[in-house]
């Protein structure tokens, strides 16, 4: 299957007065037509930098990607003038915000909100972009007596139902979706899951889902990429990550998670904190916190390998350098 996105040993940093933040760190990532791929990650990992590197959003100065190629639909992104990435952004890449309640402008009603983007994209009066924009809310399941109302009118979930629409506008081959449940509540989340499910299969787009929720990513996504101090670790199918995690980081994200059916006294947290970006440990950045570090991780950085097809892990136990050590499952 044709990839609509590519991006091939993606380095950005940021130069600030601390120092030079490496948030993102030779990241290699594919998604094909169609899919969803999940990325998953603490916070602090490089998730919503690498959204805002594919967006073209990375705030030059302090933020720059220093190397790496982001080709989407064959075309190499990281080339585009502004001008040109404006045509795309919003088109045929589009990203729905963290925090819906400050994505929406306050002083705008929300029909204006949307028909702005499709104004902008397509060559359609103000009065076919307003019935289209009240089309697209009502894909969302908002009433169209309700597109002539103000944010502040919506709940949250509701916001997150304009932003969802705003993103869908224009079609967009790429959908990008930067932890877009984190700000609702239990109940609003499935709501909104459900119909992202739902968007994804009539508009057919592919979709990046950024979150930490394991239990989203099971609900969504085709594939899951892994990523620790703005690394990939471990990228497969939704079946590989969740049947056969191989990296010791993946196993520990699994054994803090509590599970109803088990009667476990205790959960098996992973010990200690992400590292500070400024400050990355050499070798393998997660040798400082993993109970399988031996001396050599912390002095050659791991390379990623296919341990079976479409299943990749980056970590010296599975490249052999470590002699025969066994990685513990979680149950």
């Amino acid at each position: 299957m044709k990839n609509i996105l590519d991006i091939k040993d993606l380095n950005v940093k940021f130069y600030t007065d601390d120092g030079v933040v490496s948030a993102v760190n030779g990241i290699d990532l594919q998604i094909s037509k169609g899919e969803t791929l999940g990325l998953v990650g603490e916070t602090g990992a490089g998730k919503s930098t690498t959204a805002l590197g594919i967006m073209g959003l990375i705030d030059s100065p302090p933020g720059k990607v220093e190397s790496g190629r982001i080709f989407f639909s064959g075309r190499d992104l990281c080339t585009l003038k502004e001008d040109e990435y404006r045509k795309v952004r919003g088109k045929d890449i589009s990203m729905i915000f963290q925090d819906p309640m400050t994505a929406l402008n306050p002083v705008f009603r929300v029909i204006d909100q949307i028909s702005e983007v499709i104004e902008n994209h397509r060559n359609v009066s103000q009065k076919q972009a307003e019935e289209e924009a009240v089309k697209m809310l009502e894909l969302v399941r908002i009433p169209a007596s309700r597109a002539y109302d103000y944010p502040h009118q919506f709940s949250g979930g509701m916001k997150q139902r304009v932003v969802i629409a705003i993103a869908l506008a224009c079609n967009p081959q790429l959908l990008i979706a930067d932890e877009p449940t984190t700000a609702l509540d239990v109940t609003i989340q499935a709501q909104i899951l459900e119909l992202m499910k739902d968007l994804k299969h009539e508009i057919k787009t592919s979709m990046l889902l950024i979150t930490h929720d394991l239990g989203v990513v099971a609900e969504i996504c085709d594939r899951v990429a892994i990523m620790y101090a703005g690394e990939i670790v471990e990228c497969g199918t939704l079946e590989d990550i969740f049947e056969n995690p191989l990296h010791p980081y993946t196993n520990g994200l699994f054994g803090s998670i509590p599970d109803i059916e088990k009667e476990i006294e205790f959960l098996s947290p992973i010990e200690g904190m992400m590292p500070d970006p400024v400050m990355l440990p050499s070798g393998c950045k997660f040798h400082p916190r993993c109970k399988y570090a031996q001396p050599l991780c912390a002095e050659v950085l791991p390379t990623s390998i296919e341990n079976s097809p479409g299943h990749s892990v980056r970590c010296l136990i599975y490249e052999g350098k470590l002699g025969k050590v066994e990685v513990v499952k979680y149950e």
